[in-house]
């Protein structure tokens, strides 16, 4: 049969800090281990699979044989933000880092933004956003002015309420944004961060978010693929991430249980070569909110689903479950944090419980997916043959 390859991202399920985590201030930090310390969610077909495996010597004991093969991978670039975990992941690491602006972005950005829309912006600080919704909604409300911030992460965030700003404005501004951030500015992303709400208190985001990333640097596995003339779907918010570039066709989600709905109707329904699917949730509603318990029931949604998905793969199928960088909700910040993310490959036809190592890159996932499409990989080290040899 022709082999596909299917890649969930569960963004930010980190499984421990990266030796470099002091650097960022996320030394200690463990997503998964801290999660399961907390809120001891059941997770009896992730801990089958091998996943509480991929902390290691963290890992619970009595801990069943892996049913799949397990790793972590270290992220090469520098950061932990989304995008660059996503290149990454799909074979482009990057040597130096997006800028970012923890005290705010200076006025050669932030005075030609207010003179291109024509209003003044609020706040310009890094801050959570939602904290900032309950600060500044309602003067947003009085005069109309965008709520502008940023985090540790190279972003541009712009909030409105929708009843204040239409969506297709908010999306122009982000539009304008995204092309005054360029050369020395040329941050990984601007987002729409539209919002609802009478009143401090009811705020609350809605589902119109919208990424506007920096076209990837250089050539990533979706480019391979689509030179060769095969057809990678992105399922939630993978094609902005990527610009859309090298993507066939792209389904938006909404939540996890969305993602999950729609990456398993692609492997029961489609032949695309490459599915490519981010969980956004365990990030964005969990570990930036700081929600153990919240992040706990995201990780037994995922369980309950991973049978069906794994029972659903054909011969020539590699699926492989990872992250992109860690978001530790029991953390002291809301931030990302820079950790190892876990490996879970699956292959029918292959013996499992394996173990995979600790990877150099994230873009071993990407050598990976390459060699079984039969495409030239951009960059890291394939695992394949660890799951051929004891098929």
């Amino acid at each position: 049969m022709k082999p596909r390859a299917i890649v969930v991202v569960c963004d930010g399920l980190g499984v421990g800090a990266l030796p470099d985590a002091e650097r960022y201030g996320d030394e200690g930090t463990d997503t998964l281990g801290n999660v399961l310390r907390e809120a001891g969610p059941s997770l009896p077909n992730l801990s089958r699979a091998g996943l509480l495996h991929a902390l290691y010597e963290r890992a619970p004991a009595g801990l069943p044989d892996p049913a799949a093969w397990f790793g972590r991978l270290a992220t090469r670039s520098p950061g932990k933000d989304t995008t660059v975990g996503h290149w990454e992941l799909m074979g482009l690491a990057l040597e130096e880092p997006f800028p970012v602006y923890p005290e705010g972005f200076p006025d050669e950005v932030i005075a030609p933004f207010e003179s291109a829309i024509g209003r003044r912006v609020l706040a310009n600080r890094a801050a959570s956003g939602l904290a900032l919704l309950d600060e500044l909604g309602g003067e947003h409300l009085k005069t109309g002015r965008p709520i502008v911030y940023t985090s540790e992460e190279s972003v541009f965030q712009v909030a409105a309420h929708e009843e204040i700003v239409p969506l297709d404005v908010l999306y122009s501004w982000c539009e304008t944004a995204r092309e005054i951030l360029d050369g020395p500015h040329r941050v990984g992303r601007v987002i729409a961060r539209p919002f609802v709400g009478a009143g401090r208190g009811t705020f609350r985001r809605t589902p119109h978010r919208r990424d506007f990333a920096t076209p990837p640097p250089g050539e990533t596995l979706l480019d391979a693929l689509s030179a060769a003339g095969r057809r990678v779907l992105s399922i939630g918010k993978v094609d902005q991430l990527f610009a859309g570039r090298g993507i066939a066709e792209a389904k938006a989600t909404d939540s996890n249980a969305e993602g999950l709905e729609r990456t398993l109707a692609a492997v029961r329904e489609r032949d695309d070569d490459l599915v490519v699917s981010n969980l956004a949730e365990f990030d964005s509603r969990y570990g930036h909110r700081n929600d153990p318990l919240g992040f706990a029931r995201a990780l037994e949604e995922l369980d309950g689903a991973l049978p069906e998905l794994t029972g659903a793969l054909r011969e020539g199928d590699l699926l492989v479950l990872t992250a992109d960088h860690g978001a530790d909700p029991t953390d002291i910040s809301t931030d990302h944090t820079r950790e190892y993310v876990p490996l879970l490959a699956f292959r029918p036809g292959a013996r499992p419980g394996g173990d995979l190592g600790t990877r150099a890159t994230l873009a071993d996932v990407a050598a990976t997916a390459a060699e079984h499409l039969g495409v030239p990989a951009p960059s890291g080290t394939s695992f394949l043959g660890a799951l051929r040899r004891d098929g």
